[in-house]
């Protein structure tokens, strides 16, 4: 076969053009539900593990990332709520649940990058120990973990730019699970109350009554 023909087979067939785009469009959403579990992984883990740690005059004090702050692990399950939104969503939706992913990345990863340093959290850990308020911890130091979930939120926000970016082509939730329009119950009415008056949805006792009655039920 010719170049030419084989160009002309392709033309001729409609349904083989769309095909490597469908493949590319699965792709890019495999690596953005990729990036989004894994980023969340991170901030979540990293949250719960300790990010500073010292000394309340002989006793030792630590404080995990969610006692620093809040804000990384609630953005993280943000951009998971917003990944699973993407099946449902379409069109100026789906980029609005991307931008929405790209803010929740960008915010735990600048919310772990300002709890690496902090040391508030330990200084009320230890006036808590110590029962004296006002009492900040001595030989502070801080862990890896921050910048962990830092990484993890700069992954989220990967995911994000690649649903803005790609998220017209992949595909959506088909219909059969889309919320029911007002005008089906109507129309679903509509066709019971014919189904009844069909002689198929009558009983032989009904039949029978209309004979007697001199009635020709088939007419109906």
């Amino acid at each position: 076969m010719t170049a030419e023909a084989r160009t002309d087979a392709v033309s001729a067939d409609p349904a083989a053009a769309p095909a490597p785009a469908a493949r590319a469009g699965r792709r890019t959403l495999g690596v953005m539900l990729l990036l989004t579990v894994l980023g969340a992984v991170l901030v979540l883990t990293a949250a719960g593990r300790v990010w500073a740690e010292g000394l309340a005059g002989t006793l030792e004090v630590s404080v995990t990332g969610g006692k620093i702050s809040e804000l990384p692990a609630g953005l993280a399950l943000v951009a998971l709520a917003a990944a699973v939104a993407v099946f449902a969503a379409r069109g100026a939706g789906r980029l609005a649940v991307g931008a929405l992913t790209v803010l929740a990345g960008l915010g735990a990863a600048a919310a772990a990058a300002a709890g690496a340093g902090d040391t508030a959290a330990l200084d009320a850990e230890a006036a808590r120990k110590l029962a004296l308020t006002g009492s900040a911890a001595t030989g502070v130091g801080h862990t890896a973990w921050p910048w962990v979930a830092l990484l993890g939120g700069l992954l989220l926000a990967l995911a994000g730019f690649l649903t803005v970016r790609y998220g017209r082509g992949w595909p959506a939730m088909g219909s059969r699970y889309e919320a029911p329009t007002g005008r089906a119950p109507v129309r679903r009415a509509a066709d019971r109350n014919s189904a009844a008056q069909t002689p198929a949805a009558q009983t032989p006792a009904d039949l029978w009554k209309a004979l007697d009655r001199g009635e020709d039920p088939t007419a109906r």
